[in-house]
């Protein structure tokens, strides 16, 4: 496959992974900022939304205070942001238009018909009447467009070029919501051996908030059947192969499909990822909490970060 057709496949996915993992972070967070909290904590709140995609600082180039509408409008359809819902639905079509040859009629009129009515939405004020139910409409559409690719294209380097660009993005989401939130809920690295800090009771709505923005929470009930714990969480979204939006289970999708189009010239980008994916699967959670969780999951996202630009 050419290279230019790659990079458009690759990228199409991306975007399209960027846009959901945006609406399922900005969800869960309007959601939390609905309880009972002073004002200090519902800030805190949207600092965090901003720092995990690193906007910050283009934030506050626009807005004066932060608050639940400036963060949602600027990560919703700001279109000098980037990271903004609108230009990751934007980019994700152009690139399909860009190898429209290589998809498949239904992949091409998913992505196309999601711009279109994002936009008559926006323009109707979906957004502003119903925030919840207009993240849960990004969601789906990021869930059709991955159903309709995996459903009716043919499974050869096209396919397997989206499917690495999709969980490259989501390894990528999932290991700074993790950085972020953690040093936010916990502390910072505290995890460790018996500490007075382990026997406090943790904030079941915010912990179970985290949880919800991977789809993680009936996971963990299911999967430990207790009351939820950091370092559970912690071990759930990295180091769990059956949890889908885990750092190993990202990992195993990545290494897969690059192991089918790999050639002469992908050889460090597979043996990079590879080496990856075995700190996941040979991990443990107790000593990756003991040798610093902010050091782990930084590490971890130069890491992928170096795989996606191989």
């Amino acid at each position: 496959m050419l290279s230019r057709t790659a990079d458009h496949l690759y990228w199409m996915a991306r975007y399209m992974e960027r846009a959901e993992n945006t609406a399922r972070m900005l969800n869960v967070s309007y959601e939390t900022s609905l309880l009972p909290q002073s004002a200090d904590v519902a800030e805190a709140g949207w600092r965090g939304q901003l720092s995990i995609s690193e906007l910050t600082w283009g934030f506050s180039q626009k807005y004066q205070a932060v608050s639940a509408r400036n963060v949602m409008d600027f990560m919703v359809r700001d279109e000098t942001n980037p990271s903004s819902i609108v230009c990751c639905l934007r980019a994700a079509r152009e690139n399909a238009r860009a190898v429209r040859g290589a998809l498949t009629t239904e992949v091409w009129e998913t992505q196309n018909q999601t711009w279109l009515e994002f936009n008559r939405k926006l323009k109707d004020g979906d957004f502003e009447r119903d925030p919840g139910a207009f993240f849960e409409w990004v969601k789906f559409r990021s869930h059709l467009s991955r159903g309709v690719t995996v459903g009716t294209m043919l499974m050869d380097e096209a396919l397997h070029f989206l499917r690495i660009g999709t969980f490259l993005e989501r390894a990528d989401n999932t290991a700074r919501l993790l950085d972020v939130k953690f040093q936010a809920l916990a502390g910072g690295d505290w995890f460790g051996p018996a500490s007075a800090k382990e026997q406090q009771e943790v904030d079941f709505y915010h912990w179970s908030a985290v949880l919800r923005s991977v789809s993680g929470f009936e996971i963990y009930r299911k999967v430990y059947r207790n009351v939820i714990r950091p370092e559970k969480v912690a071990e759930l979204l990295i180091l769990r192969p059956d949890m889908p939006r885990s750092l190993a289970a990202c990992l195993n999708e990545v290494v897969a499909n690059l192991e089918l189009v790999a050639n002469q010239q992908s050889d460090d980008t597979l043996r990079r990822a590879g080496r990856l994916r075995a700190d996941l699967q040979f991990g443990r959670i107790d000593e990756i909490l003991m040798t610093g969780l902010h050091a782990y999951l930084t590490q971890f996202l130069d890491r992928v970060s170096d795989v996606g630009a191989g």
